[in-house]
């Protein structure tokens, strides 16, 4: 005897987890319902089976293929258009004249005893036996009435309560003698409870209900199939369940990382090779797919989530469906009956309201409050570059593909046969994203000189010495898990907005251009570039005095690249040096804030006793640092760039300093007392580099620790004021506190506030307005000058959700109190 399973439906109440894929594919814990089916049909000797296919047919065929891996054999019948119940089953003729046969349902879940339904099917000698199921609620099915001999006596398809005479609805699940096909029109759409089985009672055929007592639930609402996920992890449905019952109702997929300190309350499930961090919570009726990770932090409460999805830090997922290889950033929330499609983006803080629908491939915002279905539109996708170059989190939004379509794009913009630089950092992630950069390039006609594991510095000052450009990929300051993949034009520094858009166009258009197998680019990896970086390095930069002034500096390379410059840069200076970190830790990829304030104060401790003249602590890829003086105080950020700034212009006497317009106003009167003009840039990476293009600059800082040495190389480059530093204190012989208590105070205050990226137009226009008849500088942002002297500042981020704010004021209380009458203006407009 065989079996049909009807796989062909659209599953049109179930959108969107039906958009981009069939019904019967759709998985209850973990696995697909139309195998549950078959699995079913296995255990009571349906070996052989007819699946009939419409909708995304392709993608049911390929899935199971021929049946092997389940023991079983599969043939298919594919409808060209939709015939109906039994248009499709009339499809299969060929497979089906000369035998009984049993018609199932493959997005219904059963453990009905099919082998009971045949025995009552033959011994009532019925044309058809009609599986029937008592429900609660039989509105949302086809009900059947039947007499004290089981013999079916009406069907009615949908009923209203009116018309309700019986609670036993129709399942789909039939016995059937051949001859009952010879009754179906072929090519015609034809249904059996409404054609084929009033035609068979009008004739008094033998048609008769059979009342089974197994457990049965059509999936086809979204209520229906989270009850579905509930139903086979309380058991209430005999079905198995792939993987281990580590404890009473949690059960755990091959492979799969669960931290001691998640909380899991079951009945949950733990798919293959999925990842759930220390710190998560899994509540009741929670279903994780293969390959998920769930970040600390993370709630999530009967939410059924497919395979490849990233659950970010702080989110919650309540009695919610997530879709394969969907993306949920940090603190997203999605609440109750709510439905994301496959391959969906929800930004950081971005909230999915109780029963909307996010079609498959959209993205929603970073701070958006979705309360309508999103179908066609996405809700403010972001551009690929931010201010960090193409930025994400490793393996979930910067994968070896995406690295690959990057490259390809940015190499299709550039001439073939050109030479590129490659360079990263210690991680292995970096790594990982290089080689895939590296294949890229090659295979686009670009030849590329890989430089492997250097500083920062050290690449952009070799892109610039030869070829069009390079790229560098780093760990994301401060973010362990992401990466930045920078790239760097033919003067070392990050390429311009123009030929940023450029390459988004290609890369969103995917006209990426391959090279014959004669133009493959050459791969090089070129030797000594470090001694190089630091032969360039001691000819530009003044160090006189230094070897004479016998200092002692405490460095720390920060466990980064910076270690493998500094011992020959050292060697050259003649100067006594202890050092720190001084190796390559790929467990320490970025600095974190804790441990970088940990690491100053080891650093202050390290300077203080050993007399040293001053501390220096270089982040992970040597491009910035941080300060300790002499009496092992270190010396915050913006602190710092004061310091240098008043060293630089004293000996100076003349020139341009670049600076951001968020630098403290005290600065200028460093710049005045030296005779040294200030130029005022934007935020931006960009508008440093831009600025230090001036022949009069003679120091440009970002007030994060980045220093523009002009001499050297016109980017920031902490190596090279490291080495600018020390020229200076050997020369003027003054200690780094002696400079800073010569410093007026600074009283600045910051805030950022998070922002919908709806509403930053409206933020900017009220702060325009708010400011009135006060001087304002629209350098970058906006900043209002009171008439005192003091002023605020209001930006949008670019690439988060979220508006900075600045303040300065005599003392620390009036730039607060001033930096909350401008946070008010700000969060009036957002209500």
């Amino acid at each position: 005897m065989r079996a049909v399973v009807m796989a062909g439906g659209e599953g049109t109440r179930l959108r969107p987890m039906t958009a981009s894929m069939p019904k019967p594919l759709l998985p209850v814990v973990n696995r697909p319902i139309m195998e549950h089916v078959l699995r079913l049909l296995r255990r009571h000797g349906f070996d052989e089976t007819v699946v009939t296919v419409q909708f995304l047919a392709a993608l049911v065929r390929n899935y199971f293929g021929d049946g092997e891996d389940l023991g079983m054999s599969l043939h298919y019948a594919t409808e060209e258009t939709p015939l109906g119940t039994a248009g499709s089953v009339r499809n299969a003729y060929h497979l089906l004249h000369d035998d009984t046969f049993v018609v199932i349902s493959g997005d219904a879940l059963t453990d009905i005893d099919l082998t009971e339904l045949v025995k009552a099917h033959r011994d009532r000698d019925a044309l058809v036996t009609v599986c029937l199921k008592r429900v609660s609620n039989p509105l949302e099915f086809g009900i059947t009435i039947i007499d004290e001999e089981n013999r079916v006596q009406r069907f009615l398809e949908k009923p209203t309560w009116g018309q309700v005479f019986s609670d036993t609805a129709n399942t789909g699940i039939y016995v059937m003698e051949p001859e009952v096909l010879d009754l179906v029109a072929e090519g015609e759409q034809v249904d059996w409870s409404g054609d084929v089985f009033p035609q068979l009672m009008e004739k008094g055929a033998p048609i008769f209900g059979y009342v089974a007592d197994g457990y049965w639930e059509d999936v086809g609402t979204h209520e229906s199939y989270l009850k579905a996920q509930s139903d086979v992890l309380s058991r209430r449905v005999d079905v198995e369940i792939d993987g281990f019952e580590v404890s009473p109702g949690v059960w755990v997929g091959e492979g799969a990382e669960v931290d001691p300190d998640a909380v899991l309350a079951g009945p949950v499930y733990v798919g293959d090779y999925a990842k759930v961090e220390g710190g998560a919570e899994l509540r009741e009726n929670t279903v994780l797919g293969s390959n998920v990770v769930v970040k600390s932090g993370a709630f999530l409460h009967r939410a059924v989530v497919h395979d490849n999805v990233f659950i970010g830090p702080q989110t919650s997922l309540r009695a919610c469906v997530v879709g394969k290889n969907t993306d949920v950033m940090r603190a997203g929330r999605i609440e109750e009956g709510a439905i994301v499609g496959d391959e969906c983006v929800i930004e950081e803080e971005a909230i999915v309201q109780s029963g909307v629908k996010v079609y498959p491939f959209k993205t929603i915002e970073a701070g958006a409050v979705v309360n309508q279905s999103v179908i066609f539109e996405s809700r403010g996708q972001r551009s690929l570059f931010g201010p960090r170059g193409v930025s994400g989190i490793l393996n979930v939004e910067i994968t070896p593909e995406l690295a690959v379509r990057l490259a390809s794009a940015w190499a299709t913009t550039l001439r073939k046969g050109s030479t590129v630089v490659t360079a990263r950092d210690h991680s292995r992630g970096a790594r990982t994203i290089k080689r895939a950069v590296i294949a890229a390039l090659n295979s686009s006609a670009l030849n590329v000189e890989d430089l492997e594991a250097v500083p920062l510095p050290v690449a952009r000052l070799r892109a610039a010495e030869g070829g069009v450009g390079g790229v560098f990929v780093r760990t994301t300051p401060g973010v362990p898990e992401s990466i930045d993949i920078v790239l760097m034009d033919g003067s070392g520094a990050d390429i311009t907005q123009a030929a940023e858009r450029k390459l988004e166009r290609v890369f969103s258009r995917q006209e990426y251009r391959r090279a014959f197998p004669g133009e493959i680019g050459d791969l090089q990896f070129p030797s000594r570039v470090n001694e190089q970086y630091v032969v360039a390095l001691l000819n530009r930069i003044d160090t006189r005095g230094v070897a004479e002034a016998g200092l002692k500096v405490v460095l720390d390379t920060g466990g980064g690249t910076a270690a493998l410059v500094l011992p020959p840069l050292l060697g050259r200076l003649g100067v006594d040096v202890l050092t720190l970190g001084n190796r390559l830790d790929e467990t320490y990829p970025t600095e974190t804030a804790e441990g970088r304030a940990a690491a100053l104060r080891r650093l202050g401790e390290l300077v203080a006793s050993s007399g040293a003249a001053f501390g220096v602590r270089f982040d992970t890829v040597g491009e910035r640092i941080s300060l300790a003086d002499e009496t092992g105080r270190v010396i915050d950020d913006d602190r710092g760039l004061l310091v240098v700034l008043d060293l630089v212009a004293a000996e100076r006497n003349r020139g341009v300093v670049a600076l951001p317009v968020t630098t403290t106003r005290v600065s200028e009167q460093v710049a005045r007392f030296h005779h040294v003009r200030i130029r005022w840039t934007g935020t931006s990476a960009a508008d440093l580099a831009a600025a230090a293009r001036d022949p009069e600059l003679i120091l440009g800082a970002d007030g994060r620790g980045g220093f523009v040495v002009p001499e050297s190389s016109g980017m920031v480059d902490g190596i090279a004021a490291f080495v600018n530093l020390l020229g200076l204190v050997a020369r003027t012989q003054l200690k780094l506190s002696e400079i800073d208590a010569r410093i007026p105070d600074a009283h600045i205050a910051r805030r950022s506030i998070a922002t919908p990226w709806a509403a930053k137009g409206s933020v900017m226009r009220t702060v325009f307005d708010a400011a009135g008849e006060r001087k304002v500088d629209t350098t970058d942002g906006i900043r209002v000058v009171e008439a005192d002297g003091c002023w605020a500042m209001v930006l949008p981020d670019p690439a988060e959700p979220v508006t900075h704010l600045w303040a300065e004021g005599p003392t620390a209380e009036a730039a607060e109190q001033l930096l909350d009458s401008w946070t008010r203006v700000v969060e009036r407009v957002q209500g």
